[in-house]
């Protein structure tokens, strides 16, 4: 007998959201580490929020989409509120109700940024690090450093000269052609981005300038996890400054390891890395110059380890740009640029975890 093609909804329903995700799911571990993380910062939140007045969305709630955001690529608050109105494992993860409404996209993205703004972030990727270190998974003693670029959320045609003269004349008859550049010196000293001032020209290796932030990570050799994250103005410099930086934050003063590739064998880099008791496994520079690395480190098995661990650190950088969509973040100024790439490094954290989790385990 043919059914009919009906659909009959029931008045009342005991469903629960759980019920819709499967026991196997992912997400499933991946909240419960991030919960985890997020009730031992219940004393920040409790601290930014005032006691009395209207309730605004719960802080747990935005961190939680904030992680959705970034596993699932999607590239606008928008989007990510016309997900949450109908999927059901997004109302899940997030904690609404399956009768709850969902928040409107301004509401969201103010909110988001008022709570951002505190060094929530920062103090989410420490938490993620915490769980990771409580459970055995994180070294103290060898680490590795690299950078990346993140292209900026502004085009070449608002880079213009910081003097006031006028603008570039476009290359075209129309508003929006391309400027001619032919012939002008554009430099960060004389120029700027009018929508993103923070920005900076940089190019690195045989790429075209783009307008650009610099990202610089600090893992540890256990496991490949992210240790500390920050951002910085694109600058030849930046990386080393930034590495000796987060060495710093360190917590105890022992000897220590540090992999980096031939970008940081510079002469005060590697006295800046020895002077903090941190034993610098730098990939040796020789072209055209000599290498401030000597036989004293090579000599070690440990520098040829270091090195081939290192590699772990770029799997980081392509889960940023291939799977959370950052590449170029949508995001303007260097505070609310490092606040995203901090959020997405304790993402990244929080899908290796459980992996790592299980195989201890087992």
């Amino acid at each position: 007998m043919r059914g009919a093609d009906v659909t009959q909804e029931s008045l009342f329903t005991v469903a629960k959201l759980a019920d819709f995700v499967p026991a196997n799911h992912p997400l499933r571990s991946i909240r419960e580490l991030a919960d985890e993380a997020l009730r031992r910062m219940s004393g920040l939140f409790s601290a930014l929020y005032a006691d009395t007045g209207r309730a605004s969305i719960a802080p747990e709630k935005l961190m939680r989409a904030q992680l959705l955001q970034l596993f699932y690529s999607i590239r606008s608050e928008r989007m990510l509120m016309e997900q949450l109105h109908y999927n059901l494992l997004f109302r899940w993860f997030v904690g609404i109700a399956i009768d709850e409404p969902v928040w409107d996209h301004s509401v969201f993205s103010k909110n988001r940024d008022r709570l951002n703004g505190n060094e929530v972030a920062s103090e989410f990727l420490a938490e993620v690090v915490r769980l990771a270190e409580k459970r055995g998974l994180m070294s103290d003693e060898h680490f590795s450093v690299d950078g990346t670029l993140l292209q900026a959320w502004a085009s070449y045609k608002s880079f213009r000269p910081k003097d006031g003269t006028p603008k570039d004349p476009p290359g075209g008859g129309h508003r929006n052609a391309q400027p001619d550049f032919k012939g002008q010196k554009r430099r960060n000293e004389t120029h700027e981005s009018a929508s993103d001032p923070d920005a900076r020209l940089y190019r690195k290796g045989n790429t075209g300038a783009q307008l650009s932030y610099q990202a610089h990570v600090l893992m540890e050799h256990r496991s490949g996890l992210v240790r500390a994250a920050c951002v910085t103005q694109a600058s030849g410099h930046g990386e080393r400054d930034a590495a000796l930086a987060m060495l710093g934050s360190l917590r105890g003063r022992r000897r220590r390891t540090l992999a980096a590739d031939k970008g940081y064998d510079t002469a005060d880099f590697v006295a800046g890395c020895r002077a903090m008791g941190i034993t610098p496994h730098v990939a040796q520079n020789t072209s055209h110059r000599r290498s401030a690395i000597d036989g004293r480190t090579t000599r070690h098995a440990g520098y040829a380890i270091s090195l081939r661990t290192r590699a772990w650190i770029e799997t980081h950088f392509g889960w940023l740009k291939a799977a959370a969509g950052m590449r170029q973040v949508k995001q303007r100024g260097l505070t609310k640029v490092e606040v995203l790439f901090q959020l997405a490094m304790a993402a990244s954290n929080l899908v290796r975890l459980p992996k790592l989790i299980a195989a201890g385990a087992a």
